[in-house]
């Protein structure tokens, strides 16, 4: 008799922990399902507010990264500015070779003008392969005239073999 208590007592816990744990449950409200990867864009998204503005007195290096041009662009010289999305930075050599492309709409008759105008308006001129309106149009409000000036005469000194 007193093992036939022992079960009852048992299956009455048991039942209580159960209905304990749906009235939990139920509270606590659905479980969300499982929500698919968001696939990660090969463009970074880039903010005004992420990059501050730069003055030109920085060491060369250092207006680039604060800049974030090394984000997106690979430019000799300056340690790990290895981006893919926009193209290699060596203005000595691809300058000239893009202000004579037919597909260039720009009004810059030099490199160093074309490397600024690039920055200010980058739609000028989109390099083939590379995504158009990826360059915030804003960019150019980030640099101070000096700074634009040094980072300009850097690249248009770079060549392919640099």
């Amino acid at each position: 008799m007193a093992g036939r208590a022992l079960d009852e007592r048992a299956w009455t816990l048991l039942i209580a922990g159960i209905i304990l744990l749906g009235v939990t449950y139920s509270l606590l409200g659905p479980v969300p399902s499982p929500q698919p990867p968001v696939p990660v864009s090969s463009v970074p998204r880039l903010d005004p507010a992420m990059i501050p503005l730069v003055t030109g007195e920085e060491p060369i290096d250092v207006l680039f990264i604060k800049s974030g041009c090394p984000v997106c662009h690979a430019i000799p010289g300056i340690q790990g500015a290895d981006g893919r999305v926009g193209p290699k930075l060596v203005l000595g050599t691809t300058g000239p070779q893009r202000l004579a492309d037919p597909r260039y709409r720009g009004r810059a008759r030099t490199v160093r003008g074309y490397i600024v105008e690039s920055v200010l308006e980058p739609g000028a001129y989109v390099v083939s392969g590379y995504p158009d309106r990826t360059m915030p149009g804003w960019y150019g409000q980030k640099l101070s005239a000096e700074a634009m000036g040094r980072m300009a005469a850097y690249l248009e000194a770079l060549a392919e073999d640099s």
